[in-house]
Protein backbone atom coordinates (compact mmCIF):
# COMPACT_ATOMS: atom_id res chain seq x y z
CA UNK A 1 0.00 0.00 0.00
CA UNK A 2 2.62 2.29 0.91
CA UNK A 3 4.03 1.85 -3.03
CA UNK A 4 0.89 2.53 -4.35
CA UNK A 5 0.04 5.55 -2.10
CA UNK A 6 4.05 7.31 -3.28
CA UNK A 7 3.07 6.27 -6.54
CA UNK A 8 -0.11 8.05 -6.59
CA UNK A 9 1.68 10.82 -5.47
CA UNK A 10 4.69 10.59 -8.03
CA UNK A 11 2.07 10.33 -10.76
CA UNK A 12 -0.19 13.71 -9.73
CA UNK A 13 3.20 15.16 -9.62
CA UNK A 14 4.17 14.18 -13.14
CA UNK A 15 0.36 14.89 -14.42
CA UNK A 16 0.64 18.01 -13.29
CA UNK A 17 4.60 19.09 -14.40
CA UNK A 18 3.38 17.80 -17.71
CA UNK A 19 0.27 20.28 -17.99
CA UNK A 20 -1.95 17.60 -18.42
CA UNK A 21 -4.35 18.94 -15.09
CA UNK A 22 -4.26 21.90 -16.74
CA UNK A 23 -5.32 20.72 -19.82
CA UNK A 24 -8.49 19.04 -18.74
CA UNK A 25 -8.89 21.89 -16.57
CA UNK A 26 -9.38 23.60 -20.47
CA UNK A 27 -11.06 21.18 -21.96
CA UNK A 28 -13.87 21.58 -19.38
CA UNK A 29 -13.90 25.40 -20.28
CA UNK A 30 -14.38 24.81 -23.81
CA UNK A 31 -17.43 22.41 -22.79
CA UNK A 32 -19.09 25.07 -20.82
CA UNK A 33 -18.37 27.22 -23.55
CA UNK A 34 -20.50 25.22 -25.93
CA UNK A 35 -22.92 24.47 -23.92
CA UNK A 36 -23.84 27.74 -21.61
CA UNK A 37 -25.23 29.60 -24.63
CA UNK A 38 -27.42 26.99 -25.24
CA UNK A 39 -31.04 26.63 -24.55
CA UNK A 40 -31.97 24.18 -21.05
CA UNK A 41 -33.42 21.73 -22.92
CA UNK A 42 -31.17 21.21 -25.88
CA UNK A 43 -28.29 21.35 -23.29
CA UNK A 44 -29.60 17.73 -22.07
CA UNK A 45 -29.17 16.58 -25.83
CA UNK A 46 -25.52 17.89 -25.88
CA UNK A 47 -24.69 16.56 -22.85
CA UNK A 48 -24.26 12.80 -23.37
CA UNK A 49 -22.09 14.11 -26.66
CA UNK A 50 -20.27 16.47 -24.55
CA UNK A 51 -19.28 14.01 -21.95
CA UNK A 52 -18.07 11.09 -24.54
CA UNK A 53 -15.73 13.65 -26.26
CA UNK A 54 -14.47 14.72 -22.84
CA UNK A 55 -13.85 10.83 -21.59
CA UNK A 56 -12.11 10.41 -25.31
CA UNK A 57 -9.91 13.60 -24.54
CA UNK A 58 -8.76 12.49 -20.97
CA UNK A 59 -9.03 9.01 -21.26
CA UNK A 60 -7.78 8.24 -24.69
CA UNK A 61 -4.82 11.15 -25.42
CA UNK A 62 -4.34 11.98 -22.07
CA UNK A 63 -2.41 8.28 -21.38
CA UNK A 64 -0.96 8.06 -24.77
CA UNK A 65 0.52 11.36 -24.00
CA UNK A 66 1.85 10.40 -20.22
CA UNK A 67 3.33 6.72 -21.92
CA UNK A 68 5.57 9.10 -24.63
CA UNK A 69 6.15 11.10 -22.19
CA UNK A 70 7.47 8.40 -19.68
CA UNK A 71 9.13 6.50 -23.00
CA UNK A 72 11.36 9.94 -24.02
CA UNK A 73 12.53 10.77 -20.44
CA UNK A 74 13.33 6.52 -19.92
CA UNK A 75 10.43 6.68 -17.20
CA UNK A 76 10.24 2.75 -17.57
CA UNK A 77 14.09 1.66 -17.48
CA UNK A 78 13.84 3.19 -13.75
CA UNK A 79 10.29 1.54 -12.91
CA UNK A 80 11.58 -1.70 -13.36
CA UNK A 81 14.36 -0.99 -10.73
CA UNK A 82 12.52 -0.41 -8.08
CA UNK A 83 9.80 -2.79 -5.96
CA UNK A 84 6.95 -1.14 -7.82
CA UNK A 85 4.91 -4.08 -9.37
CA UNK A 86 3.47 -3.33 -12.65
CA UNK A 87 -0.08 -3.53 -11.29
CA UNK A 88 0.48 -0.68 -8.67
CA UNK A 89 2.36 1.58 -11.56
CA UNK A 90 -0.90 1.21 -14.09
CA UNK A 91 -3.29 2.01 -10.94
CA UNK A 92 -1.74 4.73 -10.18
CA UNK A 93 -1.66 5.67 -13.96
CA UNK A 94 -5.74 5.02 -14.15
CA UNK A 95 -6.30 6.53 -10.49
CA UNK A 96 -4.95 9.95 -11.19
CA UNK A 97 -6.90 10.33 -14.72
CA UNK A 98 -9.69 8.25 -14.11
CA UNK A 99 -10.17 11.55 -11.23
CA UNK A 100 -9.75 14.08 -13.06
CA UNK A 101 -12.10 12.90 -15.26
CA UNK A 102 -15.09 12.86 -13.24
CA UNK A 103 -14.05 15.93 -11.55
CA UNK A 104 -14.30 17.44 -14.98
CA UNK A 105 -17.68 15.92 -15.76
CA UNK A 106 -19.43 16.71 -12.39
CA UNK A 107 -18.16 20.15 -12.76
CA UNK A 108 -19.56 20.39 -16.23
CA UNK A 109 -23.11 18.84 -15.83
CA UNK A 110 -24.02 21.07 -12.47
CA UNK A 111 -22.58 23.63 -13.96
CA UNK A 112 -24.59 23.31 -17.15
CA UNK A 113 -27.91 21.81 -15.97
CA UNK A 114 -27.28 22.88 -11.90
CA UNK A 115 -28.84 19.93 -9.94
CA UNK A 116 -31.72 18.60 -12.96
CA UNK A 117 -29.50 15.74 -13.70
CA UNK A 118 -29.21 12.28 -11.99
CA UNK A 119 -25.46 11.96 -10.75
CA UNK A 120 -25.04 8.22 -10.26
CA UNK A 121 -25.44 7.04 -13.57
CA UNK A 122 -23.83 9.87 -14.83
CA UNK A 123 -20.60 9.14 -12.61
CA UNK A 124 -20.68 5.60 -13.10
CA UNK A 125 -21.04 6.28 -17.04
CA UNK A 126 -17.93 8.78 -16.66
CA UNK A 127 -15.67 6.02 -14.66
CA UNK A 128 -16.24 2.85 -16.86
CA UNK A 129 -16.09 4.74 -20.06
CA UNK A 130 -12.69 7.10 -19.30
CA UNK A 131 -11.48 3.42 -17.67
CA UNK A 132 -12.04 1.78 -20.99
CA UNK A 133 -10.59 4.77 -23.24
CA UNK A 134 -7.49 4.53 -21.05
CA UNK A 135 -6.77 1.13 -21.10
CA UNK A 136 -6.60 0.85 -24.89
CA UNK A 137 -5.22 4.28 -25.31
CA UNK A 138 -2.37 2.54 -23.00
CA UNK A 139 -2.27 -0.66 -25.08
CA UNK A 140 -2.51 0.78 -28.51
CA UNK A 141 0.32 3.15 -27.77
CA UNK A 142 2.80 0.94 -25.81
CA UNK A 143 4.24 -0.73 -29.61
CA UNK A 144 5.29 2.97 -30.65
CA UNK A 145 7.99 4.95 -29.82
CA UNK A 146 6.64 8.60 -30.63
CA UNK A 147 3.50 10.08 -30.74
CA UNK A 148 3.94 10.86 -34.40
CA UNK A 149 4.06 6.68 -35.37
CA UNK A 150 1.34 6.11 -32.96
CA UNK A 151 -1.16 9.29 -34.42
CA UNK A 152 -2.18 7.47 -37.37
CA UNK A 153 -2.93 3.82 -36.44
CA UNK A 154 -4.81 5.08 -33.25
CA UNK A 155 -7.22 6.33 -35.40
CA UNK A 156 -8.69 3.16 -35.91
CA UNK A 157 -9.43 1.78 -32.44
CA UNK A 158 -10.45 5.67 -31.77
CA UNK A 159 -13.38 5.00 -34.49
CA UNK A 160 -14.06 1.82 -32.92
CA UNK A 161 -14.59 3.12 -29.53
CA UNK A 162 -16.62 5.87 -30.86
CA UNK A 163 -19.28 3.76 -33.49
CA UNK A 164 -21.82 3.52 -30.33
CA UNK A 165 -22.70 7.55 -31.16
CA UNK A 166 -23.90 6.60 -34.14
CA UNK A 167 -26.17 4.09 -32.34
CA UNK A 168 -27.53 6.52 -29.94
CA UNK A 169 -28.09 9.26 -32.48
CA UNK A 170 -29.60 6.99 -34.19
CA UNK A 171 -27.60 7.01 -37.29
CA UNK A 172 -27.39 3.48 -37.13
CA UNK A 173 -29.90 1.27 -35.18
CA UNK A 174 -28.27 -2.00 -35.66
CA UNK A 175 -27.47 -3.96 -32.76
CA UNK A 176 -23.73 -4.52 -33.36
CA UNK A 177 -22.32 -1.56 -31.33
CA UNK A 178 -23.83 -3.62 -28.06
CA UNK A 179 -20.45 -5.58 -28.90
CA UNK A 180 -18.48 -2.36 -28.59
CA UNK A 181 -17.04 -1.75 -25.14
CA UNK A 182 -18.23 2.12 -25.01
CA UNK A 183 -22.09 1.51 -25.62
CA UNK A 184 -22.80 0.84 -21.87
CA UNK A 185 -21.18 3.92 -20.88
CA UNK A 186 -22.96 5.93 -23.84
CA UNK A 187 -26.47 4.55 -22.67
CA UNK A 188 -26.20 5.61 -19.17
CA UNK A 189 -24.80 9.11 -19.99
CA UNK A 190 -28.31 9.28 -21.65
CA UNK A 191 -30.29 8.17 -18.77
CA UNK A 192 -28.58 10.32 -17.17
CA UNK A 193 -29.77 13.22 -18.76
CA UNK A 194 -33.93 12.16 -19.51
CA UNK A 195 -32.92 11.53 -23.08
CA UNK A 196 -33.14 7.38 -22.58
CA UNK A 197 -35.36 5.32 -20.81
CA UNK A 198 -33.01 2.08 -20.37
CA UNK A 199 -34.52 -1.71 -19.82
CA UNK A 200 -33.33 -3.42 -16.65
CA UNK A 201 -31.74 -5.73 -19.20
CA UNK A 202 -29.81 -2.47 -20.77
CA UNK A 203 -28.87 -1.53 -17.27
CA UNK A 204 -27.58 -4.51 -16.57
CA UNK A 205 -25.48 -4.51 -19.90
CA UNK A 206 -24.15 -1.18 -19.47
CA UNK A 207 -22.50 -1.99 -15.77
CA UNK A 208 -21.30 -5.76 -16.36
CA UNK A 209 -20.34 -5.74 -19.74
CA UNK A 210 -17.57 -2.86 -19.79
CA UNK A 211 -16.53 -4.03 -16.28
CA UNK A 212 -15.85 -6.85 -17.37
CA UNK A 213 -13.62 -5.98 -20.06
CA UNK A 214 -11.52 -3.18 -17.76
CA UNK A 215 -10.92 -6.42 -15.62
CA UNK A 216 -9.79 -8.32 -18.90
CA UNK A 217 -7.77 -5.56 -20.54
CA UNK A 218 -6.14 -5.17 -16.65
CA UNK A 219 -5.32 -8.73 -16.54
CA UNK A 220 -4.36 -9.00 -20.08
CA UNK A 221 -1.59 -6.03 -19.79
CA UNK A 222 -0.25 -8.05 -16.34
CA UNK A 223 0.32 -10.87 -17.76
CA UNK A 224 0.26 -11.76 -21.79
CA UNK A 225 0.36 -8.19 -23.14
CA UNK A 226 3.52 -6.41 -25.29
CA UNK A 227 4.46 -4.60 -21.70
CA UNK A 228 7.03 -7.10 -21.04
CA UNK A 229 8.96 -6.25 -24.78
CA UNK A 230 8.77 -2.79 -24.34
CA UNK A 231 10.08 -2.44 -21.27
CA UNK A 232 12.62 -4.59 -22.48
CA UNK A 233 12.94 -2.54 -25.27
CA UNK A 234 13.15 0.68 -23.01
CA UNK A 235 15.23 -0.57 -20.89
CA UNK A 236 18.03 -1.96 -23.40
CA UNK A 237 17.21 -5.21 -21.88
CA UNK A 238 19.52 -8.32 -23.63
CA UNK A 239 16.87 -10.44 -25.90
CA UNK A 240 17.78 -13.64 -24.26
CA UNK A 241 16.60 -12.19 -20.23
CA UNK A 242 13.35 -12.75 -18.97
CA UNK A 243 11.35 -9.54 -17.55
CA UNK A 244 7.89 -10.32 -15.05
CA UNK A 245 5.12 -7.97 -15.95
CA UNK A 246 4.82 -7.85 -11.93
CA UNK A 247 8.48 -7.09 -11.10
CA UNK A 248 11.49 -7.67 -12.58
CA UNK A 249 12.25 -11.30 -11.60
CA UNK A 250 16.31 -10.60 -12.05
CA UNK A 251 16.22 -7.47 -9.86
CA UNK A 252 14.12 -9.25 -7.16
CA UNK A 253 16.40 -11.83 -6.90
CA UNK A 254 19.40 -9.49 -5.97
CA UNK A 255 17.22 -7.56 -3.58
CA UNK A 256 14.92 -9.68 -1.96
CA UNK A 257 14.25 -7.31 1.21
CA UNK A 258 12.73 -4.99 -0.56
CA UNK A 259 9.55 -7.29 -1.36
CA UNK A 260 8.95 -8.30 1.87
Amino acid sequence: MSRLSTALRLELTLQNRQRFLHAAVFSGLIWLAVLLPMPADLRSVAEPYVLSGDITIIGFFFVAGTVFFEKQERTLSAVIATPLRFGEYLAAKLAVLLMVSVGVAVVVATIAHGFSYSPAPMIVAVALGTLLMLLVGFISSLPFASISDWFLVATIPLAVMNLPVLYYSGVWPHPVPYAILTQGPLLLLGAAFGQLTLAPWQIGYALLYPSVCVGCCIEWLRQVSPVTSSLRRVAGERPGRRVDTRTDRVWAQRHPRYLS
